[in-house]
């Protein structure tokens, strides 16, 4: 059986039971905290040492309080990063000034170029990135609605045309007026493209009205043809010719390639799509007395 615990012995005699003192009802709360705010407060110094588990019985002094290793010094390579710093923000300024900005303008600070003004033009619009011609020519490019393919496929036709040398133009098929030199041609694929389409693009178009012209028969009259009208015509008998072009292989490459070489040979003067559009004028200057009827100026 364990021992006994005996009240007489020296063990129990020396535990000493103290009562905490009881709190004094008469002081109110706001003397109390006034003088907890009285206080004077002692600033302890951590040293932060992982084993250092028991704080220290009495504060250090003023002068034992070892200094903080927070804010480092900084050493000669931050220093010198930091010089380089400087020099480089001095050289922006001075490219700054040197294009023309003031370099010490809150709108301008970190903007090569400056700030466009607003509102912005129709032409800086994400839809609107590309040329005109080149995104309608992707567009009747592109089957089954894939766009990337088509984009590839331009990329190859513009590649094509910057790499041949410059076309020999004919005299009796002349492009359309204020076209640049055949030598800048390959300098410039998508004008290039521009001055092949707007070259053979027709002005008119034939348009028939049933019954009109007697017997059952259509009475037909030329119609104007707008910018967009014509350039997708006119690429629309491309693609006719590239169809009836002979194949050279099979390929990615082999329809961007037939398609390249098509506007080449419309430059060139050695297209059907010329002859195309001389038969269109033609029937269109042949049926231009219609306009006259009093049919059709009801329908106009």
């Amino acid at each position: 059986m364990p021992p006994r615990l005996n009240l007489t012995s020296a063990a129990f005699r020396a535990l000493s039971l103290r009562t905490a003192a009881a709190p004094s009802a008469a002081q109110p709360l706001s003397q109390k905290l006034l003088a907890v705010a009285a206080a004077p407060v002692t600033v302890v110094a951590r040293r932060f040492y992982s084993d250092n588990l028991t704080p220290d019985s009495q504060p250090p002094k003023s002068s034992e309080i070892p200094p903080s290793n927070l804010v480092p010094e900084l050493s000669q390579d931050a220093a010198a990063a930091q010089k380089k710093l400087q020099n480089v923000n001095a050289l922006n300024r001075l490219e700054m000034v040197a294009y023309g900005l003031n370099p010490f303008d809150a709108e301008e600070e970190g903007h090569k170029y400056g700030l466009p003004s607003l509102p912005l033009p129709s032409e800086l619009h994400k839809d609107h990135r590309y040329d005109d011609v080149l995104g309608q020519v992707t567009r009747l490019l592109m089957k089954d609605g894939k766009l990337s393919k088509a984009q590839r496929d331009m990329a190859m036709i513009l590649n094509y045309l910057r790499t041949s040398p410059p076309p020999k133009l004919n005299p009796l098929r002349p492009l359309i007026p204020g076209s640049p030199a055949p030598h800048f041609l390959p300098l410039d694929p998508v004008t290039y493209l521009r001055v092949a389409i707007d070259s053979v693009a027709p002005l008119v178009r034939i348009r028939g009205f049933r019954g009109l012209a007697g017997g059952g028969r259509n009475l037909e009259v030329p119609a104007p043809l707008a910018a967009r009208q014509r350039r997708r015509t006119a690429f629309m008998w491309i693609l006719d010719a590239v169809q009836k072009r002979k194949s050279k292989g099979s390929g990615r490459k082999m329809f961007p390639t037939r398609v390249a070489e098509e506007i080449v040979a419309v430059v060139e003067g050695r297209s059907n799509v010329w002859d195309k559009r001389a038969q269109v004028h033609k029937l269109g200057t042949a049926t231009r007395a219609n306009l006259m009827n009093a049919q059709i100026k009801n329908f106009l």
